[in-house]
């Protein structure tokens, strides 16, 4: 079996930050490749907000088992026409992992339909991160807790729907808690959350880290068919239905072979 992973990375900070650019001299979509690429089951490629289409074209898309993605500074750069082909890839199957800031991104916020909203902090402060189940799928290879020794705060209230479980819970050396790790299923494709990962640190080097990533992708991992025409909403006609052909009762909105109102 081979997962077909792309990270997908907003790739500005590297550019403009001189910190970001001494702690991943290649970008952090590339360290965080690398980190996955670890893994022989894993194939990870990379793909960045600068390339055509932000590197995710129809056809990319459709190759894809799962998508990482990490953005902060540019969400609003993101063409909505791309959020929409992702959206409609993870409704038809594909594993999205959502890293740190991107709780802030259209596709999170779309597949969320709340703010995503959280209160932060950038302050170097310690961060312990405890395993809420220890036979979990995204939790094996795992202690009770892993700490990271530097990392921006983030705190509740977290603005989003009530998770399917809830993963990890963070704890800040300034006293806030996080719900840093929680799942969603949305359509055909798994959802899973995971806050660790502020540029100016080297999280994404912290082996459980990437312990956390690779295990995510395989829970993201959908080896069915891709579930085609999920978004459609097709009219299924009088003479066709499963016990048809029926006789139509009444008055109707729509002409034979309309596609109806949206």
């Amino acid at each position: 079996m081979t997962i077909r992973v792309v990270v997908w990375g907003e790739n500005v900070h590297e550019h403009e930050n001189e910190t970001v650019r001494s702690i991943y001299p290649e970008g952090m979509h590339t360290a965080i490749a690398k980190g996955l690429d670890e893994d022989p089951v894993l194939q990870p490629s990379t793909a960045t907000l600068q390339e055509p289409e932000h590197g995710l074209s129809a056809a990319r898309l459709a190759e894809t088992d799962v998508l990482v993605w990490w953005g902060h500074k540019a969400h609003g750069q993101v063409s909505d026409e791309i959020v929409e082909r992702v959206v409609n890839r993870v409704w038809e199957g594909m594993g999205l992992i959502v890293l740190h800031s991107g709780h802030f991104s259209k596709v999170f916020k779309r597949l969320m339909g709340t703010p995503c909203s959280l209160k932060w902090r950038e302050a170097g402060e310690k961060e312990r991160v405890w395993v809420i189940n220890r036979n979990h799928p995204i939790t094996q290879g795992l202690s009770d807790y892993f700490e990271i020794e530097q990392t921006e705060m983030y705190g509740e209230p977290f603005t989003v729907p009530e998770p399917q479980e809830t993963v990890f819970v963070t704890w800040y050396e300034g006293g806030e808690v996080f719900r840093s790790g929680l799942t969603w299923t949305r359509g055909g494709g798994k959802v899973f959350y995971f806050s660790p990962g502020h540029e100016t640190y080297p999280i994404y080097y912290n082996a459980d880290v990437k312990q956390v990533l690779k295990n995510a992708v395989k829970w993201a991992y959908n080896p069915a068919p891709a579930w085609a025409g999920i978004a459609n909403a097709p009219n299924t006609p009088a003479d066709k239905a499963p016990n048809g052909p029926l006789t139509i009762k009444g008055g109707t909105l729509h002409k034979a072979g309309e596609a109806g109102f949206r």
